[in-house]
């Protein structure tokens, strides 16, 4: 498990499921690896290969997550970038809630806040698992159009609204997240008050 980005939730549950499952987890900084002192991505890629089963990166860019899986040999697992994070997305508790309760069809989900890494992976799973999305994104916030757009065309309901009272009409499930994710800290004051009426 290679760790860019500061994590709790996504450090913990995938070290406790690999304990579950058997296998050993490692951790690792970005200073306990030669990246840090210039070895490249592919280097580091090829190495790691040579002694593990699989490799988690939680990481600042999805180009990284890319290059590492051109160049392993074994199985790499975004844990989060800045386009993405699918863990967050599948762990949260309203999801499986959900679908346990209605039939993937029949579910309605909103997203209300960024147009982020996590509302890209709620767009990536209402693809996959087949449940209506509406999002309610700030103007200048919305989600990266080529995701919105690759998703409708493998027939996911996704919707985009500025009013999340509209977005969230009909739902089962509700989610937000924090106005101004990690890295983002000199945002935080205008980010409030561009998410002021979503509150």
């Amino acid at each position: 498990m290679v760790f860019e980005k500061a994590s709790t939730r996504t450090r913990v549950s995938f070290d406790v499921g690999m304990h579950q499952l058997g296998g050993r987890a490692l951790m690792l900084k970005r200073e306990d690896l030669q990246i840090g002192r210039g070895e490249s991505i592919p280097d580091t890629a090829r190495v790691l290969s040579r002694y593990v089963d699989g490799i988690l990166i939680r990481t600042f860019h999805h180009e990284t997550v890319e290059m590492l899986a051109r160049h392993a040999d074994v199985p790499v697992i975004n844990g989060l970038t800045d386009k993405t994070h699918l863990p967050g997305a599948r762990r949260s508790a309203d999801l499986p809630g959900g679908l346990r309760r209605r039939r993937p069809g029949a579910l309605r989900v909103a997203w209300i806040g960024d147009g982020n890494n996590m509302a890209h992976s709620w767009i990536n799973a209402a693809k996959v698992l087949g449940f209506a999305l509406t999002l309610a994104c700030p103007e200048g916030y919305d989600p990266d159009r080529g995701i919105v757009e690759a998703a409708r065309a493998g027939g996911a309901d996704v919707r985009i609204f500025r009013d999340p009272a509209e977005a969230a009409a009909g739902c089962h499930v509700v989610n937000t997240d924090v106005w101004a994710s990690m890295g983002q800290e000199e945002e935080a004051q205008a980010r409030r008050l561009a998410f002021a009426d979503l509150r």
